[in-house]
């Protein structure tokens, strides 16, 4: 029996890319977890994203609201903007009515991962602003708690991420995620996915 695990994301300059490649090893790192990789449909015009300097979209496909309900768990991704999730994330999830009027979704397990630009920029508000959407839908929370270990505690280097999720601090864009942060991203994808593993085999 395969549990399938869908990392959806929205990454404008690649930090949130990269936190999800990094989940998308964790995660594939259980047995009999099939994992795939989506983003979220672009909401700005290709002129303001060139002068914003944001880089070309990658391969993976854009995801439509109803390719959820293929999923038995569920990973957000999105950067921060002024606390919250980024509006073109905010976008695919304004367009999931459909799923929330036949509650499509509830009972599946979600998680968040994010990135802010700064240690003050939202690496909490993020996660906990963005519940709200899980809640409606009557999806399950999984937060990493502090399952990542010592990793948690780290206060010598700087660290993105919290119980509520794996996360990054992209600065000005050029800091990229460091190896204890793409080490918390890869947890965060193992545990889920060993978490929406045994809630399938126990509704099965």
């Amino acid at each position: 029996m395969v549990t399938k695990v869908y990392i959806v994301y929205y990454s404008m300059y690649g930090h949130v890319e990269k936190l999800a490649q990094e989940i998308k090893k964790g995660a594939e790192s259980v047995e009999g977890v099939e994992v795939k990789l989506w983003q979220v449909a672009e909401t700005l015009p290709e002129e303001v994203l060139g002068k914003m300097g944001a880089p070309p979209k990658t391969d993976a496909p854009i995801i439509t609201p109803d390719e959820l309900t293929e999923a038995d768990g569920v990973l957000f991704g999105f950067p921060t903007r002024f606390g919250m999730m980024a509006a073109q994330f905010k976008a695919f999830m304004d367009a999931t009515g459909g799923l929330w009027r036949t509650q499509a979704l509830a009972g599946k397990p979600a998680g968040i991962f994010y990135s802010t630009g700064s240690q003050g920029g939202g690496q909490e508000t993020t996660p906990l602003t963005a519940i709200t959407q899980l809640v409606h839908h009557g999806m399950l929370f999984v937060p990493i708690g502090y399952t990542f270990g010592a990793g948690m505690f780290e206060m010598e280097k700087v660290k993105g991420g919290s119980p509520y999720g794996a996360g990054t601090f992209a600065g000005d864009g050029s800091r990229q995620p460091s190896e204890l942060e793409l080490g918390q991203a890869f947890h965060q994808g193992k545990y889920f996915s060993g978490i929406a593993k045994k809630l399938k085999g126990t509704i099965a």
